[in-house]
């Protein structure tokens, strides 16, 4: 059976709306973190605008139920069109648990198929230590990143890791989290490593994951540049 981690980031005064989205269609839970957009201060202020206020909405659901959600979403929240959030599914390889399986697919026969690992779009996670969210996109943007989403978290890591890689993971953190094109993340974590990795102030380690479903993301023209969108998410 295909499962999928379906994401949805939106204003946070829509979350409420997103989650009702998720009951309507009874899948077993409805996880809400919130968030902040990576506008800079620049574009912010030159705009007359204040930092957006986002949440990412999170629900598992196979594969019929994704496009399901997805398609509700669009007729409810209007997600497909720009400036109403963004939403995208990531393959689930692996359930920890025969109980837990039961639980995310309301007891329903599992089957051994494998998703199709051919992806138009990637999401980027990047963990960084907190407050340094835009050296990261200022890295990130001119590699091809047209936005992204900062949440708030705090570490964990061994003393190992500190010890013989440099990188402390046991204080405060922020995780960004980019949607790409595949044909560009490359790029944009060389950028990110380079820029804003673990030698750097930000300290940022970022790995990529696979992003099956998307929607609301703008159809870039030609002309078009990532400074200009990264404008437009944020009005």
């Amino acid at each position: 059976m295909e499962l999928n981690l379906v994401m949805a980031i939106v204003d946070r005064d829509r979350c409420s709306a997103m989650e009702d989205v998720i009951h309507s269609l009874k899948l077993p839970l409805a996880l809400t973190m919130y968030a902040q957009g990576t506008a800079t201060s620049e574009h912010l202020s030159l705009f007359g605008l204040v930092k957006r206020e986002y949440a990412l909405v999170s629900t598992v659901a196979d594969g019929e139920q994704t496009q399901k959600l997805i398609r509700a979403a669009k007729l409810r929240m209007f997600i497909d069109i720009p400036g109403n959030g963004i939403m995208m599914s990531v393959p689930i390889k692996s359930v920890g648990g025969g109980r837990t399986m039961a639980y995310l697919t309301d007891n329903m026969n599992v089957t051994g198929e494998k998703p199709d690992m051919n992806f138009s779009h990637e999401l980027i996670y990047v963990i960084l230590n907190e407050g340094f969210s835009d050296m990261v996109m200022t890295a990130a943007r001119p590699a091809g990143a047209t936005g992204g989403t900062v949440l708030a978290g705090k570490g964990t890591g061994s003393r190992e890791s500190e010890k013989f890689l440099g990188i402390s993971l046991a204080n405060e953190k922020d995780v960004v989290l980019i949607l790409a094109e595949t044909g560009k993340k490359a790029a944009i974590m060389k950028a990110i490593n380079t820029k804003a990795g673990p030698q750097t102030d930000a300290g940022a380690i970022c790995f990529s994951l696979p992003v099956s479903d998307v929607a609301g993301l703008r159809q870039l023209d030609p002309e078009d540049t990532a400074d200009t969108v990264a404008e437009t998410k944020a009005e």
